[in-house]
C-alpha cells in the first residue's frame, strides 16, 4: 500500500467518523423530544479504502399507526368526560343540590307537612316556595344545557380552525419531504415534523394514511373521506349563535362530506371533534329531554281533575295551559317554560289554599266542597301522584316505568352511569395511548446510554485514524529527510 493510499484511507475514516459523531450528538441532544426519531449513520465502502455515510431514520409504521389510533380515542374520551363534568355541575350543582330530583323531594316533604296541618297557611306557602324551587331547577337546567351547547359549538369552531391550520402546516412539511426525497438529501427532520403534525391531527379526528412515490403521504378519515391529498381538504363548520331545546346542531363537513360523531353510546367517542359532537347532540340533548319529561310529569301530577271534565293544569302551568301535555309525548323546551300557576302564589295575589281545596279552574274542580279547614285528601293525592307510574317518552333515554319523583332520580342515575362509563373509557384509552407511545419510543426513540457507548467507540475509531495519519506523516518526513 502506498503512503498516499494510506493517507486517503485515514482521511476518509476521519470524515466518516466526524459525520457519525455529529449524528450521535444530535441524537443525544434531542433524546427528550417525543417527536424525534433516532438517526443512524450507516457507513458503506464505495471504493478501496473510501467510505461514505448514509443517514437513516428509525421508523415503525405499524406502531406509529397504532399510536395515532390510540391518540384519537384518548382525545375523544377526554373531551367527552371533561364536558360531562362541566355539564353535571352546571345543571345539577354540587352533589346534585340544585337538581330536579332534590327539589322534587323537598316539595314532597313540604306537601306531607302541609297535609298534616291543612289549616296552616304558612305551610301552604312553604309548598308554593318549594314548587318555585322545582321550577327554578328546571328553568335553570334548561338554560344551562343550552348555554353549554352554545359554548360547545364555539369550541367545535375553534377546533375546526386549528385542524385546518394543522393541515396547512402538514402540506408544507409534506412538500419538504417530497422535495428532499427527489433530490436525494436527508429528509429526517421534515419527516419528524410531518409525523408530529399527524399526531396532532389525529387528536381531532381518527385518520388513516398511506404513502405514495417520493414519500408523498395521503390522509383519510377512518370512514374513508379524504382529508389531505397533495393539498388539504377544507374542514368547515358554522356555529349557532344560540340554542333552544330541540334545536339540532350544525354539521361539520370535510370537503362537503358530513363528519359523523361515530357509532356507539354516549359514553364513547373517537377524536376530539366526535367527543364534542356527542356532548352537544347526545348527552346534553338527552338531559334536556329528561328535564322536559320531568316538567310534563309535574304538570300532569298536579293537574286539577273533575268528573266528566278534562284535566287542566293546576299548581304547575305552561304556555299550553289550561290543557295539560299529552301522555307519553315529549314536548321540547317544556322544562324551560314551566312555571308556578299565579293563582296558587300568594306573592302574586293568589292563594295557597287552592292547593288544599282545588278550584283554580272553576267550581267543577273544587275537591273540598265542604270547605273544611282540616281537609287533606287532595294534598295527599298530589303526594301520591308524584310516585304513581306514568308514561314517559322512551327517546329521553329512560325506559323504566316510574313516578315523576323516581324518574327525576333515574335521570341522575342515567347521567352518572354514562359519566362513569366515559371515565372508565378515558382511563383505558389513556393507558393504551401511553403504552403505544412507549413502545414507539423504545423502537424509534433515543437511548442515551447506547448513544454514549457508541460515542465512545467512535472516539476510539477517531484515535486510530489519527494515529494512522501520524504514522504516515512520520514516514513522509523520514522519506523527505532521506532524499534531502
Amino acid at each position: 500500500m502506498s503512503l498516499s493510499t494510506a493517507l486517503s484511507i485515514a482521511q476518509s475514516a476521519l470524515l466518516a467518523t466526524s459525520k457519525q459523531t455529529s449524528v450521535v450528538s444530535r441524537n443525544v441532544a434531542d433524546a427528550s423530544n417525543p417527536d424525534y426519531a433516532r438517526r443512524v449513520a450507516v457507513v458503506t465502502s464505495t471504493a478501496p479504502g473510501a467510505r461514505s455515510v448514509e443517514i437513516q431514520r428509525a421508523a415503525n409504521d405499524l406502531l406509529f399507526r397504532q399510536n395515532l389510533s390510540a391518540l384519537s380515542a384518548w382525545s375523544g374520551q377526554s373531551a367527552l368526560y371533561s364536558g360531562m363534568d362541566q355539564l353535571d355541575l352546571s345543571v345539577n350543582g354540587v352533589d346534585n343540590a340544585s337538581s330536579p330530583s332534590t327539589t322534587i323531594a323537598n316539595l314532597q316533604q313540604a306537601l306531607q307537612l302541609y297535609a298534616t296541618t291543612p289549616s296552616n297557611q304558612n305551610l301552604g306557602a312553604s309548598v308554593i316556595d318549594a314548587a318555585k324551587q322545582v321550577v327554578a331547577s328546571l328553568n335553570g337546567g334548561t338554560q344551562a344545557i343550552q348555554d353549554f351547547r352554545t359554548q360547545t359549538d364555539g369550541q367545535i369552531a375553534t377546533a375546526v380552525d386549528d385542524l385546518n391550520s394543522l393541515l396547512s402546516q402538514f402540506q408544507d412539511a409534506n412538500k419538504a419531504v417530497i422535495a428532499g426525497t427527489r433530490s436525494g438529501t436527508d429528509v429526517s427532520d421534515a419527516l419528524d415534523q410531518r409525523d408530529a403534525l399527524l399526531k396532532k391531527i389525529a387528536e381531532y379526528i381518527p385518520v388513516s394514511t398511506f404513502t405514495r412515490g417520493d414519500n408523498d403521504m395521503v390522509i383519510t378519515t377512518k370512514d374513508g373521506t379524504t382529508l389531505f391529498e397533495t393539498v388539504p381538504r377544507s374542514v368547515t363548520f358554522t356555529p349557532s349563535a344560540g340554542y333552544s331545546a330541540g334545536t339540532p346542531g350544525n354539521t361539520i363537513y370535510i370537503d362537503n362530506v358530513p363528519l359523523s360523531a361515530g357509532t356507539g353510546d354516549n359514553a364513547s367517542a373517537d377524536g376530539k371533534l366526535a367527543g364534542m359532537l356527542k356532548l352537544r347532540d347526545g348527552v346534553a340533548a338527552t338531559m334536556q329531554s329528561q328535564l322536559d319529561e320531568i316538567a310534563r310529569g309535574l304538570i300532569t301530577a298536579f293537574a286539577e281533575t273533575a268528573p266528566s271534565q278534562p284535566d287542566k293544569a293546576g299548581l304547575f302551568t305552561w304556555p299550553g295551559a289550561p290543557a295539560i301535555p299529552a301522555d307519553g309525548i315529549l314536548v321540547d323546551g317544556l322544562a324551560g317554560s314551566i312555571s308556578v300557576n299565579a293563582a296558587f302564589d300568594p306573592s302574586a295575589g293568589g292563594s295557597a289554599t287552592l292547593l288544599r281545596d282545588g278550584g283554580a279552574n272553576g267550581a267543577a274542580y273544587v275537591s273540598n266542597t265542604g270547605g273544611g279547614a282540616s281537609y287533606s285528601d287532595l294534598l295527599i293525592a298530589y303526594g301520591n301522584r308524584l310516585d304513581q307510574p306514568m308514561a314517559f317518552d322512551a327517546s329521553a333515554g329512560i325506559t323504566v316505568s316510574s313516578g315523576v319523583s323516581d324518574y327525576a332520580a333515574n335521570a341522575i342515575g342515567w347521567f352518572e352511569g354514562v359519566r362513569q362509563q366515559a371515565s372508565t373509557n378515558a382511563d383505558a384509552k389513556e393507558a393504551l395511548a401511553t403504552r403505544t407511545a412507549e413502545a414507539l419510543s423504545n423502537d424509534t426513540g433515543v437511548n442515551v446510554d447506547q448513544e454514549m457507548s457508541l460515542l465512545l467507540d467512535l472516539e476510539h475509531t477517531y484515535q486510530a485514524s489519527a494515529r494512522m495519519m501520524k504514522t504516515v506523516d512520520d514516514m513522509l518526513d523520514a522519506l523527505l529527510s532521506a532524499v534531502g
